[in-house]
């Protein structure tokens, strides 16, 4: 029996603790430790599965296993590529799939660097429309698009849009589609279930969730989608250290215990800003009253950690991130320490100066909710 059989059809914690596990060998390790190694033995044909470090490496198989078993448990045929950060992973997806006159939708309020990659797309000739998440704008700029990408929760506005919506639309044309799955991670939402191509996402957030790993990954189920994003890796060089990975499939088997208990505290601090008069824009998909709620609630399992709002000016959320104790003023977000920042001081989200993104880490409720209260009015003019 492998540890992909025994997972199959597990639960959440279950199949996270043993996802991707080798099959036991008495006096080994659960767990092999990472295999740092630039060649392998080789003599004769090169026929093997591990041949230069560039293009495969032990460490990276198992942890490239167990995610396939998160992102779609007890499918036959699904093929995972670790990379060295989430935008490799969005890069290689994008950029081995279009060609020169092509057509690809992105969002328009989707991650920061998207951006730089539309001017690189533009630049290599192929054809960028744009739209919002929200109310499945996407749809409107779709007509002979190659390539649909899809970032829902958006980052940072947490609008949220129809999936399967979407991917039949698209699919109905020949359009690829390629979700971003960063801020939900294969427990919150599961794209390719959904019908999507590829679920792609940053590794460095949520999923390995202690702020020490830049990764990424690229999910699907078809082997001929798979191989030119396999040949971009190998072209462009862009592939995961050992110990990195094996840095992150240790972190998975957390996964569970971190997700619930984050997105517990995300929605207990959603719910505590409510009350708040200062706080306008108040987003968390978790809310029932949240705008993007119903749709969330049918295609997600878990709602993430992070929540977004905005305060009145932009000295007022900066004075609010000081006053902050359990709180860390940092960009990215998922771990397990939470960590908020005033997202326009990078200037390449649209968003009102003083809109925070607050990721909710592993904090006691208590302590947390009291820590975020206290800075609110420790922030008051």
């Amino acid at each position: 029996m492998t540890s992909e059989d025994f997972v199959t059809g597990s639960g959440d914690g279950t199949r996270a603790v043993r996802a991707g596990l080798p099959e036991p060998v008495k006096y080994e390790p659960t767990l092999p430790g990472p295999v740092f190694a630039a060649h392998f033995h080789l003599p004769g044909e090169p026929t093997g599965p591990y041949t230069y470090g560039r293009d495969e490496n032990p460490t990276w198989t198992l942890l490239e296993r167990a995610i396939g078993e998160l992102e779609a448990p007890g499918q036959d045929g699904v093929e995972t590529l670790a990379f060295p950060s989430g935008m490799a992973a969005i890069s290689a997806t994008l950029f081995s799939q279009l060609r020169a006159g092509d057509i690809v939708v992105l969002p328009d309020d989707g991650y920061q660097v998207l951006p730089l990659v539309r001017e690189q797309l533009t630049a290599y000739g192929i054809e960028v429309r744009t739209a919002p998440t929200g109310g499945d704008a996407q749809l409107d700029v779709l007509d002979g698009a190659k390539l649909l990408w899809i970032e829902t929760p958006s980052n940072p506005g947490l609008d949220v849009c129809d999936i399967r919506r979407l991917v039949a639309a698209a699919h109905a044309q020949g359009t690829l589609v390629a979700v971003d799955n960063t801020l939900a991670t294969p427990l919150g939402q599961r794209p390719l279930e959904l019908g999507a191509d590829f679920s792609v996402a940053s590794g460095t957030k949520m999923l390995t969730g202690h702020g020490d790993i830049l990764l990424g990954y690229v999910t699907a189920r078809d082997a001929a989608l798979m191989a030119p994003v396999r040949r971009w890796r190998k072209v462009v060089g862009a592939i995961p250290g050992p110990m990195e990975a094996w840095l992150a499939h240790r972190s998975l088997a957390t996964l569970q215990l971190r997700a619930d208990r984050q997105t517990a505290n995300a929605l207990t601090i959603a719910e505590a800003l409510r009350n708040r008069s200062e706080v306008t824009g108040l987003r968390y998909p978790g809310l029932p009253d949240d705008p993007s709620h119903k749709i969330a609630a049918q295609q997600m399992r878990r709602f993430g950690c992070v929540v977004s709002f905005t305060l009145p000016t932009r000295a007022r959320a900066d004075r609010f991130l000081d006053a902050l104790r359990l709180v860390d003023d940092a960009t990215s977000f998922g771990g397990v320490r939470s960590t908020a920042e005033r997202r326009g001081r990078w200037g390449g989200d649209a968003v009102p100066e003083g809109f925070i993104r607050f990721s909710a880490g592993a904090e006691d409720p208590e302590d947390l909710v009291a820590d975020v209260l206290r800075a609110l009015d420790e922030s008051e003019d």
